[in-house]
């Protein structure tokens, strides 16, 4: 399989160039299944695999929409395998608000610039420079490594993840643990001690469930011009107004109660159950991330009434964003039916799980390590995801998750703020760093 008598490659020589490859691939998933798909960004994957003599699998849930999965034997068969996975598909991005093509993958200022570079082209890099470089050298790691690149993740993995989980989960035998995005990435706080400022890593160990809920508004048809007790579209603002008066009460899960306390005895500012907002200052833009988790959320985000200016509709409906707490989703359900009313039908378009994983254990203790490792002095602290990940459908075969994209980033970047926003962009140094860690990593987990 490997060409010892070739000089080794040093991964880091080469993950700018395999992001900013990645990036020129545009994968935009729109959810309606009208986009150019993922099969051209697989495709790029399963070539960089097979040219360094691997055999990836490839399986197409639907027409363009690949899926790569590959294994590494580790050298205790006896141990589970861990999964190390990133999703090839984008949100779309419009070029006219974007100061660069967003599909150029154009460097600027030390940042490679472009839709999918913290989401998760940037992670799709690192991982694949990191397995090309095992593949080269035939080096073992210390137990099964499970490589995965999926399709779909931005509309809940219906096509990617969850469809390898329904009809491959062979592919992941022997797996009880996996990485992958929106975790390891630093934030830049102050010593209460000396003042001086320290990275902390935030590891993802939680994420909160997803319900996508359409209400559906139920009326009495008619003209325009006359009086209508029953309208439907009255009948949904109602709702909708209830539900967006709503106060959901402050529940702290074990994550995010663990984050604040680190925090709080890192920098010396405390808060109460009521109020965290001035120990949140301390971690910039990711504020907005743990602001999603202190308590369960329901956002409305499209409303389709009606079909034409002098008719009364007989139906009105909406879209309703809800993300629920581990352990939160049966009184959430209950909560949004009770405050729709008699004549609001609630129904789920998607729904996926919660999830809590331990910030315990060996893996965790290396991640740490390795971050040690690059960054000596940094502190490593858990923290609650207020979006979704992949990990939901892995967790169905019992494997627990952990996002863990390692990133040292500068402490005025608002690297949180970019995740589906305008002029999305990585440092390359930070690429870089990222790569060390996880090279150390999967060759200590």
């Amino acid at each position: 399989m490997t060409d010892h008598s070739a000089p080794a490659i040093d991964p880091v020589d080469e993950v700018e160039q395999i992001c900013r490859d990645l990036i020129r691939i545009d994968s935009s998933n729109y959810g309606d299944g009208s986009g150019p798909g993922e099969r051209e960004a697989a495709e790029h994957v399963m070539g960089l695999l097979t040219e360094v003599g691997l055999d990836p699998f490839y399986a197409e849930s639907e027409d363009r929409r690949g899926n790569v999965v590959v294994r590494l034997e580790g050298a205790d068969p006896n141990r589970p395998a861990l999964v190390v996975h990133g999703h090839t598909d984008v949100v779309p991005a419009d070029a006219a608000d974007w100061s660069v093509d967003p599909f150029s993958a154009e460097v600027r200022d030390g940042c490679i610039w472009g839709r999918g570079a913290v989401d998760m082209k940037d992670m799709d890099a690192m991982i694949l420079a990191t397995l090309r470089h095992l593949a080269r050298t035939g080096t073992t790691p210390p137990r099964d490594l499970v490589f995965a690149f999926f399709a779909d993740e931005e509309a809940g993995g219906t096509k990617g993840s969850h469809w390898m989980v329904d009809h491959h989960p062979e592919l992941f035998e022997g797996a009880t643990e996996a990485i992958s995005e929106v975790g390891g990435y630093s934030v830049t706080i102050p010593r209460k001690d000396t003042g001086e400022q320290v990275r902390a890593y935030l590891l993802q160990t939680a994420e909160k469930g997803i319900a996508w809920l359409r209400l559906t508004a139920h009326g009495r048809a008619g003209h325009g011009s006359v009086p209508n007790d029953e309208n439907a579209v009255v009948r949904l603002a109602r709702a909708i107004e209830r539900i967006d008066a709503h106060t959901w009460p402050r529940t702290y899960v074990a994550s995010v109660r663990a984050l604040l306390d680190g925090l709080s005895a890192t920098t010396g500012t405390g808060y109460t159950d009521e109020d965290a907002a001035a120990l949140l200052e301390h971690i910039g833009g990711a504020r907005g991330f743990v602001l999603g988790t202190l308590q369960d959320t329901s956002n409305f985000t499209m409303l389709d009434s009606g079909y034409k200016h002098n008719v009364i509709p007989q139906t009105a409906s909406a879209c309703l964003d809800c993300r629920f707490l581990p352990g939160h989703e049966e009184e959430l359900m209950a909560t949004i039916r009770a405050l729709a009313g008699e004549h609001v039908e609630v129904s789920v378009h998607h729904r996926d799980v919660a999830l809590e994983a331990p910030f315990e254990g060996r893996l965790v203790d290396r991640m740490r390590d390795a971050l040690q490792a690059e960054d000596p002095g940094s502190l490593l602290l858990p923290y609650c995801l207020s979006g979704g990940t992949d990990n939901k459908a892995l967790s169905l075969l019992g494997i627990t998750g952990y996002g863990f994209a390692p990133l040292r980033l500068p402490a005025e970047l608002d690297f949180v703020g970019m995740f589906h926003g305008i002029d999305e962009r990585i440092p390359v140094d930070s690429l870089h760093f990222g790569t060390r860690v996880l090279q150390r990593l999967l060759a200590t987990c």
